[in-house]
């Protein structure tokens, strides 16, 4: 684990300098994965592998060339192509570090974007096929993600991400984790505000 926990510090410094607004969206993620492998039940190991995973989730966005990371506006097909990348270029980074837990982490970071009925990205997995380590990143990278302001929307209050995630999105998330993350999300400090603007 010391191995992992220093390769994937310095990939974070990394992408750190490269781009501050992911960096500290990966430190959200983090935190909201966190609580919500603590609703869960998981074990203090699996909650180590887990925040180290939602930590490096977008590590690979340190190779995506800077007119598509840092693009005012939505992107072209070719340049969503090349965002998408950055789930496979994460893996192939983490794979670099020699450690017993590097694949579990590689594969979180790998299958993020997979959506829990096979309409996502890079491998169009569905349900259990997808780790479940990445099907809970995807429903806190989710809900930090349309909170945010980005270039392509304003930012958004926490009632507007709610029904996002449980509405036109319900399909993308594992059913069972969805309710654990409603039921914590409420009272959670990583809550996006009642009223933005």
């Amino acid at each position: 684990m010391e191995r992992l926990l220093e390769g994937l510090r310095l990939f974070g410094s990394a992408l750190d300098v490269r781009d501050t607004f992911t960096s500290l969206h990966c430190g959200r993620t983090e935190a909201l994965a966190n609580e919500l492998g603590v609703q869960c039940g998981l074990s203090g190991a699996e909650l180590r592998t887990l925040g180290l995973s939602a930590h490096a989730h977008d590590i690979g966005k340190i190779a995506v060339a800077d007119h598509v990371l840092t693009k005012e506006g939505r992107l072209n097909p070719q340049e969503w192509l090349a965002m998408q990348a950055h789930s496979e270029r994460g893996y192939h980074l983490v794979m670099e570090i020699d450690d017993d837990d590097t694949d579990v982490v590689a594969q979180a970071v790998l299958h993020h974007h997979e959506a829990f009925d096979g309409s996502g990205y890079p491998a169009g997995l569905s349900g259990e096929a997808i780790p479940p380590l990445a099907r809970m990143i995807a429903i806190v990278d989710a809900y930090d993600a349309i909170a945010e302001r980005r270039s392509y929307h304003g930012a958004r209050n926490h009632a507007q991400v709610i029904a996002i995630l449980n509405g036109e999105n319900a399909h993308k998330y594992d059913p069972y984790l969805l309710v654990h993350f409603n039921s914590l999300i409420a009272s959670s400090k990583f809550r996006a505000p009642a009223d933005v603007g």
